[in-house]
């Protein structure tokens, strides 16, 4: 087995892994793991903007107030108020190093999205936000000398000795390497690929979260997954998303049968939190009996359609839909986790070593409930922050740690995979109760074996870890008997008794040789 050793080890290439790397670089050598391409991460594929106060007529507080309103009562505030008051700061940084947001003059080019109560979301080239930030970031990286990227890498596991990490073994073309790290730094995005539809990339399948979880490292508030109400609906068509910017420009939500629909479920109409919008259109194609509704820009002016959202006007385009002139099928699809790996402000997790920015960390920021806009900003601000809590690791890399790798093979690996997210969406997902959860945690639990091995292709590991995050995501959601923010039962449509704590997930038994770990256990309020 093939050992390295280096200062800082980050895996992940999206805003967040990329904002850490360039806070460590002048103090050490920084590695850059990611199982694809460096840019193929969900910020490549954002698109609706970032949100930060940049303007006169809007303050840091009233950002405060709206992300903890969008988060249904759940938002760690600490979190919160770093985030609003660092926000500009970072985006003046990006600027600096070149990033080209829209512009009308000389100012920037605000709009609004929902749930925010001012212009506040900053985009760029239209609606290719996500894509204009990772190119910027990717150049700053190229620039500084202490870091390297290993590309189609993929992390099988964490080292962890005595409770302490030490980096990670990550396997590329069949062989596994050692990667030691006085600090290890997660930034490996979401898990939208545990459902059957998603607007999240082929990568996001958990994997940090999985790892993390069999280190030994506490989850939080993984019953909180967002569903975007607006994804591309069409048989010919891949699942697009359409951003929530267009119904901040003014885009309505009709039903099959053509009618206005959001105003008899929300005073914001189509503005409301999005978690009230992806249920009201689920609602809608219940009692039309259709599996979509339609989002309607035909009255707004064409050029002004094209021009605002290039990359979604040509994207259609090809599948024969004109955004300017034709109603648009949409359905929600999973977008985000709220939970993740849990972190303290400093994205330090409960295992010393180990450090976690981005979508897969827990940080508290956005409660039960994201508020739009604001995870390319999470991404930055705690990507900057956890960059320089990373500094002061104390850890001593132990190079010596062994690894017995025995891989097994996974029969019919891609028909579990296509019926795990079947499972998910129908079962865990908008709408939930105790019956369904139960019977994605019965049929879970009967592929329980599949997480407890070693694989030696990537398609494998990935399964492995989407099972993994999967079983506590039902698990969660079996546990919160109410219904707050993007988690909503049927059953218990209250918000319950004691709504305002916040689920923690911890392995059950792990021991230094990584393994094996039990079904996940829940636990209320565990302390770092």
């Amino acid at each position: 087995m093939q050992r390295e050793v280096v200062d800082f080890l980050i895996i992940g290439s999206g805003v967040a892994g990329l904002r850490a790397a360039i806070e460590l670089a002048p103090h050490g050598n920084v590695l850059i793991v990611t199982k694809d391409r460096p840019s193929e991460s969900s910020t490549e594929y954002a698109q609706g903007g970032i949100a930060a106060v940049m303007s006169d007529e809007d303050e840091v507080g009233i950002h405060f107030e709206d992300t903890l309103k969008a988060g249904d009562g759940l938002c760690y505030e600490n979190s919160v108020r770093i985030l609003v008051e660092q926000g500009p700061q970072r985006i003046n940084e990006l600027i600096s190093w070149g990033a080209e947001f829209d512009r009308e003059g000389q100012r920037l080019d605000l709009t609004l999205e929902a749930a925010h109560s001012r212009r506040r979301i900053l985009h760029a080239h239209g609606d290719s936000t996500g894509k204009e930030l990772e190119r910027v970031l990717l150049n700053k990286v190229r620039s500084l000398p202490s870091v390297r990227k290993y590309p189609f890498a993929i992390t099988v596991d964490l080292i962890v000795k005595d409770a302490v990490c030490h980096g990670a073994y990550v396997l590329k073309n069949g062989e596994i390497m050692a990667l030691f790290a006085k600090a290890t730094i997660l930034a490996t995005g979401g898990a939208g690929q545990l459902y059957s539809r998603t607007t999240n990339p082929e990568v996001a399948t958990g994997d940090g979260m999985a790892i993390a979880f069999r280190a030994g490292a506490l989850l939080e508030d993984m019953e909180f997954v967002q569903f975007h109400p607006t994804s591309l609906y069409s048989p010919t068509a891949p699942q697009f998303l359409l951003s929530e910017a267009m119904r901040g420009e003014g885009a309505i939500l009709r039903n099959i049968n053509k009618e206005r629909f959001m105003p008899t479920y929300h005073p914001m109409s189509e503005l409301a939190p999005r978690d009230v919008v992806s249920r009201a259109i689920i609602s809608e194609m219940v009692k039309t009996g259709s599996n979509h509704v339609y989002l309607d820009l035909r009255h707004l002016r064409k050029d002004f359609v094209k021009n605002r959202f290039p990359r979604i006007y040509s994207t259609c385009l090809r599948y024969d839909i004109d955004i300017s002139e034709d109603l648009i099928p949409v359905s929600p699809a999973a977008h985000y986790i709220m939970g993740g790996v849990k972190t303290d402000l400093d994205g330090r997790t409960s295992i010393p070593g180990l450090y976690a920015a981005g979508e897969v960390a827990c940080t508290g920021v956005h409660g039960a409930n994201r508020l739009a806009s604001n995870s390319l900003l999470e991404g930055l601000v705690f990507g900057a922050q956890t960059g320089i809590s990373a500094l002061s690791s104390p850890i001593v890399p132990d190079p010596y740690a062994t690894y017995v790798f025995s891989p097994s093979t996974i029969q019919d690996a891609e028909e579990i995979r296509r019926a795990l997210r079947k499972i998910m969406w129908e079962k865990a997902g908008i709408i939930r109760c105790a019956a369904s959860l139960g019977e994605a945690e019965e049929k879970l639990s009967a592929w329980r074996e599949i997480t407890l091995r070693d694989y030696a292709t990537r398609h494998e590991l990935e399964l492995k870890n989407m099972l993994t995050v999967a079983g506590i995501i039902v698990r969660a959601a079996g546990a919160r008997e109410g219904s707050v923010g993007a988690h909503y039962r049927s059953d218990f449509k209250g918000r319950g008794e004691d709504w305002q704590r916040h689920l923690t997930w911890a392995c059950k038994s792990i021991d230094d040789t990584q393994g094996p770990c039990q079904w996940p256990q829940a636990e209320e309020r565990c302390k770092l």
